[in-house]
């Protein structure tokens, strides 16, 4: 079963919805419509796949953001902090996935409580939901491979220190918590 429809409608601010998808296979139907805005003279594609999303990944955002994490969700935002921050920082690339929800915000979370040497600043920047951001962020990695989950000690704005997903997944949480609390250790201590 494959239905498109089509429905201009006048707001407003223009909005066009310009497609609707039905899929039905093996008795799952999925939904998709997308719509089309304008607002300011600026085109924005909304998807509805977009917006179940950032209802799915508030919760994994608030997570760190309630441990003292700062999000930044803009390019502009990750050049500033990234180009004007003085100190050490702790930043975690989140994630939707599992190995994210279950080591890497628990472990950024309880280094930071545990260890003496606390960074300066607490960041955050979320793959696949802020990707401009997440971009901006890897730039600053050098030639280190994108990666995420993952978790940067910068230091000065210069990456100290960086914990690949490849060592956090199929890790103890503990384990995690306690490499990136040295890793802390070492980096805020000099």
């Amino acid at each position: 079963m494959h239905e498109n429809h089509i429905t201009l409608t006048q707001k407003s601010h223009s909005i066009a919805r310009i497609g609707e998808k039905r899929y039905d296979k093996n008795d799952v139907k999925v939904t998709l419509n997308l719509t089309y805005e304008t607002k300011e003279g600026i085109d924005i594609m909304t998807n509805a796949y977009d917006e179940y999303m950032r209802g799915i990944v508030e919760p994994m955002r608030l997570e760190l953001v309630d441990a003292g994490f700062t999000q930044l969700t803009t390019s502009d935002a990750v050049a500033e902090h990234m180009q004007e921050v003085k100190g050490t920082s702790l930043v975690v690339i989140n994630s939707v996935c599992g190995c994210a929800a279950g080591l890497a915000r628990p472990a950024a979370i309880e280094a930071v409580a545990q260890t003496t040497a606390k960074p300066d600043h607490l960041i955050t920047v979320f793959a696949g939901q802020d990707k401009e951001a997440t971009a901006q962020m890897r730039a600053f990695f050098g030639e280190v491979p994108p990666s995420s989950p993952s978790i940067a000690v910068v230091k000065d704005g210069e990456l100290a220190y960086f914990i690949p997903r490849e060592q956090i997944e199929g890790h103890m949480m503990e384990q995690v918590r306690d490499h990136l609390a040295g890793a802390l250790d070492q980096v805020c201590a000099k």
